[in-house]
C-alpha cells in the first residue's frame, strides 16, 4: 500500500535526486553531498543487516555531532531499527543505567578502541541483562570503506520502515526526574518536522550551524529540516562553547538555532571580536527566553529575526511565534502548530476561557506514542481527551492563551507556588534577575520543605547585591532568602540548568 504521507527518510532520497552535489553536512573534517550522504545511509542499513539488526531493535548512538553520526541515524531508519542518541558526556553511571532501559542489540560510540575494522565486540553492561554489539564509529566506517558495501541495490526496498514503526527513542533530559525514553514512530516524527518546517522557512541556501546535541531533539530535528529544506548543516562535534561565533563565521552561517543559555553565551563573546554578519534567523527553544536576552541579542545580530518556540520531547514541537513576535507580544511562544490543538484545563480538567492560567494540554498527529517501558508515567501524561477520545498530552506546564491563540507559559506544576500569599514562578524571578546588569546567568528552586527560596547567579554582584536590585524589580515579597554567585550554573547535558544539581548542594565547593 502506498503510502499518503512523507516519512523523515523521503525527504532525504528526494534531496538527493534534486540536488546531488549540493552540500549536505558539514563537520569539523569534511563534507558530504546530498548524494553521498544517501548512499552512505544505504551502506550502513547493509552493514546493520549483516550484524543481525533487525527491524525495532534499538541501535544506541553515544557520538559527539558529526557527520557519521547522521549517516548512522538514516541508515538505522532505512533498515527499519531505532535510533536511541545519547549524549557522550554522559557519566558512565547514567549510560549504563540507560543502557539497562534501552536494552540495545548495539552499540556505536566515540572512542577508538582495540576492535578490528571488521568485527564488533559483545558485551553485556553492568544491569542490562543482555549481551550487545558495540563498536567504535572510526572502526564501523572504517568497515564500510573497506568491505563490499558500496554500489549496491539490492537492499534499497528491504526493511522499508512504516508509519506506525518506532524510529527514535529520546530520553528525557531528566532536570526535573529520572530520564525517561520516549517512543517516536515514524509519522509523528515526519509530521513534527513537516510542521516545524512550514513555519521556520528554511531555504536551500541556508546554512544551520547546529551546537546543540543530537541527544537533545532540538539538535537531532535540524538534521530533518535540514533534508526538508535541501539546506546544509554545520556541525561541531567537541569544540568549547568558545568557539562558537569563531565557527558559525568560519561555516558562513545564516541560521544559529540556540537555547538561551547559548544565546548569552553569543552575547558575552560578541564583546571579544566580530560576529558573524550573514546570521538571518536565530530560534530559541529548551527554557524561556527572557526580553533582556532577546534584546541583547538582537543587538549583537541586528540582522537576525528571533523566533520563540516551545516544546517537550513527548511531542517535540507544541508552538511557534512569527519572527521576532516577542516585540509586540511580549513573553508570548506562538501559536499551536498547524493540524495541532492547545487547550488550557483547570485542576479538575476543564477548559479554560483566554486568559486564564492553568495546564497546557496538547493534541495532534504530533503526540507521540508514550514512554518506552514505563506504563505508570504513560498513562499519567498521555490520556485520551474526553470530548473526543483523541490521544491527548497534559504536558504539566502552565499557561495561558490570548484571545488570538498566542501561548505564554508560566512553568512547570513545580516551578509554580504561593509565599507569603503571593503566587509567583521561578520563570517570573529568573527573568527579573536576567534584566539586572551584571547579571549574567540566574536559576532558582522552588521552596522544598524547609520552605526557603534560593537563587544561584553568574554576576559581577555580590549576592545581597543581586537580591536589592530584585526587590526593585519585583517588589520584597518575591525576593529570595538567599542568593549564591557562581563562576558557572552546572547545566544538563541539553544545556538547561541542572536544578536537581543546584538543590542538593548548599555549597559552592559541591558544584
Amino acid at each position: 500500500m502506498a503510502r499518503t504521507h512523507p516519512l523523515v527518510l523521503d525527504w532525504l532520497s528526494a534531496a538527493a535526486a534534486r540536488r546531488p552535489e549540493a552540500i549536505a553536512v558539514r563537520d569539523e573534517w569534511g563534507a558530504w553531498t546530498y548524494g553521498q550522504l544517501d548512499a552512505y545511509s544505504f551502506r550502513v542499513a547493509r552493514w546493520l543487516h549483516a550484524r543481525g539488526v533487525s527491524r525495532g531493535d534499538r541501535v544506541v548512538a553515544q557520538l559527539p555531532n558529526s557527520r557519521q553520526a547522521v549517516a548512522l541515524l538514516y541508515g538505522a531508519l532505512r533498515r527499519g531499527s531505532v535510533f536511541v542518541p545519547l549524549s557522550p558526556d554522559l557519566p558512565p553511571y547514567v549510560t549504563r543505567g540507560l543502557l539497562a532501559d534501552a536494552k540495545p542489540v548495539l552499540v556505536v560510540h566515540d572512542s577508538d578502541s582495540e576492535i578490528p575494522a571488521a568485527k564488533a565486540t559483545h558485551e553485556s553492561a553492568e544491569g542490562v541483562g543482555e549481551s550487545f554489539l558495540r563498536v567504535s564509529v572510526s572502526h564501523l566506517f572504517a568497515d564500510l570503506g573497506s568491505g563490499g558495501w558500496r554500489d549496491q541495490d539490492d537492499h534499497r526496498q528491504e526493511q522499508s520502515p512504516q508509519p506506525s514503526d518506532t524510529a527514535l527513542m529520546l530520553y528525557t533530559s531528566g532536570s526535573t526526574s529520572t530520564p525517561k525514553a520516549v517512543v517516536c514512530p515514524h509519522a509523528q516524527v515526519a509530521f513534527s518536522a513537516g510542521a516545524i518546517s512550514q513555519r521556520l522557512g528554511y531555504e536551500a541556501d541556508d546554512i544551520v550551524y547546529c551546537r546543540s546535541p543530537f541527544s537533545f531533539d532540538y539538535g537531532l530535528y535540524q538534521i530533518f529540516l535540514c533534508a526538508i529544506a535541501q539546506c546544509e548543516l554545520a556541525l561541531t562535534g567537541r569544540q568549547p562553547e568558545v568557539a562558537l561565533l569563531r565557527d558559525a563565521s568560519s561555516y558562513r552561517a545564516t541560521v544559529l538555532p540556540l537555547t538561551p543559555s547559548l544565546a548569552r553565551t553569543v552575547i558575552r563573546l560578541s564583546r571579544r571580536g566580530a560576529v558573524p554578519a550573514q546570521i538571518r534567523l536565530v530560534t530559541s527553544t529548551g527554557e524561556e527566553l527572557t526580553a533582556s536576552t532577546a534584546r541583547a541579542l538582537r543587538s549583537v545580530l541586528p540582522g537576525a529575526q528571533v523566533v520563540a518556540m516551545y516544546g517537550m520531547t513527548e511531542c517535540k514541537r507544541i508552538s511557534i511565534g512569527t519572527p521576532d513576535a516577542d516585540l509586540h507580544h511580549p513573553g508570548t511562544v506562538g501559536t499551536p502548530l498547524a493540524g495541532t490543538k492547545v487547550t488550557i484545563i483547570d485542576e479538575i480538567g476543564r477548559p479554560l476561557p483566554a486568559g486564564r492560567t492553568g495546564q497546557i494540554v496538547v493534541r495532534g498527529p504530533h503526540v507521540m506514542a508514550g514512554y518506552w517501558r514505563a506504563p505508570d508515567s504513560s498513562a499519567q501524561r498521555y490520556r485520551l481527551w474526553p470530548a473526543t477520545d483523541e490521544l491527548a498530552l497534559y504536558t504539566g506546564d502552565y499557561g495561558w492563551l490570548d484571545e488570538k491563540g498566542l501561548l505564554t507559559v508560566v512553568g512547570r506544576r513545580d516551578d509554580i507556588f504561593k509565599r507569603r500569599g503571593v503566587r509567583m514562578s521561578t520563570a517570573e524571578i529568573e527573568a527579573a534577575a536576567l534584566d539586572i546588569p551584571g547579571v549574567s546567568e540566574a536559576a532558582v528552586v522552588a521552596p522544598d520543605g524547609s520552605g526557603e527560596l534560593r537563587m544561584w547567579v553568574v554576576s559581577v554582584l555580590s549576592g545581597p547585591g543581586v537580591l536589592k536590585e530584585l526587590s526593585k524589580r519585583l517588589g520584597p515579597f518575591k525576593v529570595p532568602d538567599r542568593c549564591t554567585v557562581l563562576a558557572s550554573i552546572p547545566r544538563t547535558v541539553n544545556g538547561k540548568a541542572d536544578k536537581q544539581r543546584l538543590a542538593a548542594t548548599d555549597n559552592t565547593d559541591a558544584l
